[in-house]
């Protein structure tokens, strides 16, 4: 009988730890969600509202044949969402996009969690997670309070939390040229965990550079607000256009130095700078821009880096960035059911465990509701197909980027969902067709993964 089951406690009520609750309640299992707010505000929320939305259109596009976000969106429908059914239910005219109607939204989230009899709210916050709370969903988003983030780094080892994350922008491979760009490392090197033919190479001839250079210069930067200004840069990596500034030859014996490297395409002519890529998730469909961390206006970093000669036709996964953030080196530390390795009875949900965005972390948090329920109900939490969108995203998570073959900036990092972490179709497809096909078989497997019987109970 789930009534004389202990409950689960999800601390968090943003997007995520509101529908872990939902989730867990769904098979009804108790569940307290602790919630600081307005006990405790944060820099940016304005209200105490569970599932407060900054903006009304966070949701991004809901085509579910064309985006991986709209896909997101249909598998959260299938899945019981409550964050979907509130946005659903609060739409605004936005197009081809979810726009919600954000005070309506988080209303409608606030009254289904308050009055499901199986969800104790409580108005407090937690500064450590006590003993004897046995299953646990922290899900504090990258605005964690100084408290529970300085527990959780003891919890987890890890030196720090919020520091200046450094992001270089991800491109899909398919998009790049490879008349001109060529695999290889630097000298040949194949490293720990390489080949020798580990990095796609981009060649840039002197007037190439100077007019790259010119145009890193001569592109607006954005500032950094004042809450960010006290952290120091992750890792020591520096913005590319701060190293331009430092000196036009910087970049050259910086992250686009040209020693080591040999043109496939025309040996006989050496290149006078090279923009080198790094394979960044198991799949080998993405690839990072090695050093290329940036905080230039998304705009001007698609126009500038495709300048680059091999990616004039560059699709970007991910823009590059700075900013403070609050995320856990999260293949490192949970398993693949979101649980810190060290200490199972604790799980982690939303932007902290390293996805970006609003549905992104609503997703995740339905999965670590259901991971939960299922463990407190004697059930083997069962796995989302590695071809869903939910799928893609918690292989993202636990596991589904590559280190770093050599020296330089931890090589995970949040992202967003996009058909990027999915596993590849056979053969070659055009891109929209590609994209509804990866749409339609990742349906197809969620709605047989739904359907699946209730998994053998957990030893």
């Amino acid at each position: 009988m789930t009534h004389s089951l202990k409950p689960i406690h999800v601390v968090g009520g943003g997007l995520s730890g509101s529908e872990a609750a939902w989730q867990i309640a769904r098979r009804r299992v108790p569940v307290v969600l602790h919630e600081m707010r307005p006990v405790r505000s944060t820099a940016v929320h304005k209200t105490a509202e569970f599932a407060e939305l900054v903006c009304s259109n966070s949701f991004r596009s809901d085509d579910a044949q064309g985006s991986a976000i709209g896909l997101l969106h249909a598998e959260m429908r299938r899945l019981g969402s409550l964050i979907m059914r509130a946005g659903d239910a609060h739409k605004l005219p936005a197009g081809g996009a979810l726009a919600v109607d954000r005070e309506g939204f988080a209303a409608a989230i606030t009254a289904a969690l308050e009055r499901e009899p199986l969800i104790d709210v409580r108005r407090e916050e937690v500064l450590e997670p006590p003993g004897e709370w046995d299953s646990v969903i922290l899900a504090t988003g990258p605005l964690t309070s100084p408290g529970l983030a300085d527990a959780i780094g003891r919890l987890t080892g890890e030196s720090a939390l919020a520091f200046f994350d450094a992001i270089a922008p991800i491109i899909h491979r398919e998009s790049i040229d490879f008349n001109v760009a060529w695999f290889q490392s630097r000298y040949d090197k194949a490293g720990p965990a390489g080949s020798g033919a580990d990095y796609i190479n981009c060649p840039l001839s002197r007037e190439q550079y100077d007019a790259f250079v010119d145009a890193l210069l001569a592109v607006e930067k954005i500032a950094f607000r004042d809450f960010e200004t006290a952290t120091p840069y992750f890792d020591g990596c520096l913005p590319i256009e701060v190293m331009a500034e430092r000196g036009r030859e910087t970049l050259r014996h910086g992250p686009m130095k040209p020693f080591g490297l040999t043109d496939a395409h025309r040996p006989g002519i050496k290149p006078y700078a090279v923009v080198q890529l790094r394979q960044d998730n198991k799949l080998g469909t993405l690839f990072n821009m090695v050093g290329f961390q940036t905080k230039l206006k998304h705009g001007d970093q698609a126009r500038v880096f495709r300048t680059i000669p091999g990616l004039a036709n560059a699709e970007f996964a991910r823009l590059g960035g700075l900013h403070r953030n609050t995320f856990l080196n999260s293949p490192k530390l949970l398993d693949d059911t979101l649980r810190l390795k060290t200490e199972p009875r604790l799980r982690f949900a939303g932007q902290i465990t390293g996805c970006e965005g609003y549905v992104e972390s609503a997703a995740i948090g339905l999965l670590a509701g259901r991971f939960a329920a299922a463990e407190r109900l004697g059930e083997r939490p069962l796995l989302p197909p590695p071809t869903t969108a939910h799928g893609a995203l918690i292989g993202h998570i636990t596991g589904g980027h590559v280190e770093t073959i050599d020296s330089g900036a931890r090589s995970f990092q949040p992202m967003n969902v996009n058909f990027g972490l999915f596993p590849p179709l056979g053969g070659r497809t055009a891109g929209g067709a590609q994209k509804q096909a990866l749409s339609a078989r990742a349906l197809a497997d969620l709605d047989a993964w739904i359907g699946e019987s209730v998994p053998d109970a957990a030893e």
